[in-house]
């Protein structure tokens, strides 16, 4: 297949899943070997997923500006900054220490598919199930939890090292657990997307830098393009259709897209 059209469907992939409880990475792993599509290093889905974050920074730009503008003098913005990075320090901590495992085992070609596999239809079941046993929310802004609450999340979001995990499904479940409003819950989840996404590209990048030269650059713009233009649209739209329908769908879609990957891997 031509590698352009590639470069669009999985630009349209990475847009589509990055934010959504079902896990952008093993989309986009499965997707790779499916087409057949083997890019030098990791560069091609590392940089793709800037698009995806930048349309984090579009939709919430005023609300980052208002909060830089207002750091110095207001209690408000130093509370929201400082719930963001208490979230998104245990990501730092065990990122960089377990960043060789990460890679070298729970992503090795013969383990990643089954652990996708299982994270998926997993983190299905306790979806539907952990959904009906969630507490009534005590605590309704995104803007204003407590930093408990916000290191809480940070560990939450933790388990998204595994592969078929998802970074979103994984925070957004945990802070219903907790007590957090759904929504409020869904809008701290994007404002931490940013510093979380952002280290590990950067991180991922820095690792994979002798395979920058040999990166086929135009069809990676092509899907930085894409996966900015597809995640605008899932991010402006995630939130109501999450407080519409909760997550129950995406568990039901984890559950099948887990059981395929397994019929398929078993056959």
């Amino acid at each position: 297949m031509d590698h352009t059209i590639v470069a669009i469907l999985l630009g349209i992939l990475e847009g589509l899943t990055e934010f959504l409880p079902v896990s952008s990475t093993a989309h986009l792993l499965i997707a790779e070997d499916i087409l057949g599509f083997h890019p030098p290093g990791e560069v091609f889905p590392v940089v793709i997923q800037l698009g995806a974050i930048l349309a984090v920074v579009a939709v919430y730009w005023r609300k980052f500006a208002q909060v830089l503008v207002q750091l110095p003098s207001s209690k408000q913005a130093q509370h929201f900054t400082l719930t963001v990075l208490i979230a998104f320090a245990p990501a730092v901590v065990i990122g960089l220490a377990l960043h060789g495992f990460i890679k070298d085992v729970l992503f090795a070609p013969a383990i990643a598919p089954w652990v996708i596999a299982i994270s998926l239809l997993g983190g299905g079941i306790l979806i539907l199930v952990l959904e009906k046993l969630r507490p009534a929310p005590r605590f309704t802004d995104g803007d204003r939890l407590p930093y408990i609450k916000a290191l809480q999340i940070g560990l939450c979001q933790v388990l998204a090292i595994f592969p078929g995990v998802s970074r979103s499904g994984a925070t957004i479940l945990g802070g219903e657990l907790l007590g957090v409003g759904r929504e409020a819950v869904a809008h701290f989840t994007f404002y931490l997307a940013v510093p979380t996404m952002v280290g590990a590209t950067v991180l991922d990048i820095y690792k994979n830098k002798d395979a920058l030269a040999a990166a086929a650059w135009g069809d990676i713009a092509i899907g930085f393009v894409v996966a900015f233009l597809v995640a605008l649209v899932v991010v402006k739209g995630f939130i109501g259709f999450l407080s519409r329908y909760g997550l129950a769908p995406f568990g039901w879609y984890r559950i099948a897209a887990g059981l395929s990957l397994l019929v398929w891997l078993m056959l």
